[in-house]
């Protein structure tokens, strides 16, 4: 797809690192799946995994997480 920041470059699959902060908590999420802008590195998560993080971070604060780094899995 073509980048809707640049309207330059293509996006291609890659990863990205999504820092979400939720009630308190703030959550690294890293090697997110992601499209990124060949030109100007603009990231594009999808839907799914955006619902995924969010629910994530949710459960996250929660239980009493203030900060923290993990790596993304697929459920």
């Amino acid at each position: 797809m073509k980048c809707v920041i640049c309207k330059k470059g293509e996006t291609k699959a890659g990863t990205a690192t999504v820092t979400l902060d939720k009630n308190g908590a703030t959550l690294v999420f890293k090697v997110v799946p992601a499209r990124v802008c060949t030109n100007c590195g603009e990231e594009y998560i999808d839907e799914e995994i955006t619902a995924s993080l969010l629910r994530s971070a949710a459960e996250a604060a929660r239980s009493g997480v203030q900060v923290e780094i993990r790596q993304y899995t697929a459920a």
